[in-house]
């Protein structure tokens, strides 16, 4: 009797991790803060926030790690209130 095989033991390439998500598109960043995305887009549109953002044209990114330092950072500043 043949052995059962999967697809992944007849391929020659080996399994690939998934790749870490280095920046979030606005839902997804409004998702992982916890907030709507109009609250996200208005922290955003002011200035004085400091929330981590880069702009490629149409295309709104919120890199992770600097997003997970700033949300550390407004922790700390609340707890100086």
């Amino acid at each position: 009797m043949p052995e059962h095989t999967t697809d992944a033991q007849t391929t020659d390439t080996p399994a690939t991790e998934p790749v870490p998500r280095l920046a979030l598109r606005p839902i997804e960043a409004a998702a992982a803060l916890g907030l709507s995305p109009r609250k996200l887009w208005e922290i955003t549109a002011d200035a004085r926030s400091g929330i981590p953002v880069v702009r490629f044209g149409k295309a709104i990114l919120y890199p992770t790690r600097e997003l997970a330092d700033w949300l550390c950072e407004q922790c700390k500043q609340g707890a100086r209130r």
